[in-house]
C-alpha cells in the first residue's frame, strides 16, 4: 500500500510542480542558477568518470581480443559502441543520482525542517513550483550537455590508453570508431539522460519536499532519494532500450 500512496502523493506534487511560476523573471534567474549549481558543478566529475571508463573498456576489449583474425579496429568499435549506448547516459546518470540527487533532497528536506517551506506558502507562493520547477528544468536540460561531453571524453580516453599501451594504432582505434556508425544512438543517449535528469531531481525534490523530523530525517530522505532514483534509472534504462533500439 505505501508504493500506491507515494506513488499519487508523486503525482499530485508533480502537478503542482508545473503549474505556472509566480514570475517569470525570478523563474528565469533561479534556472539559471540551479543549471549553474546541478548541471555546470558537475562538469568535474564527469570529465573524470568518463576519461578512465573509456580508457578501461578500451583496455579490457584489447585484452580479451587477442585472436589473430579478428582485426585490432574492433577494439575501437567496441569502446564506442559501449560509451555511447550506454555508459555515457546511464553510468553518469548512476553517478549524479548520487551526488546531485542527495543535494537537491537535503536541500528542500532543510527548509521543510526549518519551515522555510511553511513560510514561503503563508506568503500565497506555491512553493512546489517556487523551488522545484527550476531544478527539474534545469538538470534535464543539463543533463543531455553532460553526456555529450562524457561520450567525448569516454572516446578519447579510450584512444590514449589504447595507443599509450601498444594495443592498437591510433590508425586502428580512429577506424573503429567510425566504422558503420549510427547517428541515432547519440540522440539514444540524449533522450535516456533528458529521462534520467528528470527522474533524478523529481524524485529526490519529492523526498525533500515531504520530510518530516529534523536533521536526521533530512539524511534518512537523501538517502532514499539516491536508491529509488538509481532504481528508476535502471528500470526506465531498461523500458527506452526496448522502445527506441527494438
Amino acid at each position: 500500500m505505501a508504493l500506491f500512496y507515494h506513488t499519487g502523493r508523486y503525482v499530485l506534487f508533480l502537478k503542482r510542480v508545473f503549474a505556472k511560476p509566480e514570475k517569470h523573471r525570478i523563474f528565469i534567474q533561479q534556472y539559471f542558477k540551479e543549471a549553474e549549481k546541478l548541471g555546470i558543478h558537475s562538469i568535474g566529475i564527469v570529465l573524470i568518470i568518463s576519461f578512465f571508463m573509456g580508457a578501461v573498456i578500451t583496455l579490457q576489449t584489447a585484452y580479451n581480443l587477442e585472436m589473430a583474425f579478428i582485426p585490432k579496429y574492433t577494439i575501437g568499435l567496441a569502446a564506442r559502441e559501449s560509451v555511447l549506448l550506454e555508459f555515457s547516459s546511464t553510468i553518469v546518470g548512476l553517478i549524479l543520482a548520487g551526488k546531485v540527487g542527495s543535494n537537491i533532497a537535503s536541500e528542500i528536506g532543510s527548509m521543510r525542517v526549518t519551515e522555510q517551506i511553511d513560510a514561503i506558502e503563508i506568503m500565497g507562493i506555491n512553493s512546489s513550483s517556487f523551488l522545484v520547477q527550476p531544478k527539474i528544468l534545469a538538470l534535464v536540460t543539463m543533463m543531455p550537455l553532460l553526456t555529450v561531453i562524457s561520450m567525448a571524453i569516454g572516446i578519447s580516453g579510450g584512444w590514449l590508453a589504447g595507443v599509450v599501451s601498444g594495443e592498437l594504432t591510433s590508425v586502428d582505434y580512429i577506424l573503429g570508431i567510425r566504422y558503420s556508425f549510427k547517428p541515432f544512438y547519440i540522440v539514444y543517449s540524449i533522450i535516456k539522460s533528458a529521462v534520467f535528469g528528470f527522474l533524478i531531481s523529481s524524485i529526490s525534490s519529492y523526498q525533500g519536499y515531504y520530510v518530516e523530523g529534523g536533521s536526521l530525517e533530512v539524511g534518512i530522505a537523501s538517502t532514499k532519494a539516491v536508491v529509488v532514483s538509481s532504481i528508476q534509472i535502471l528500470l526506465f534504462n531498461l523500458l527506452l532500450t526496448q522502445l527506441l533500439l527494438a
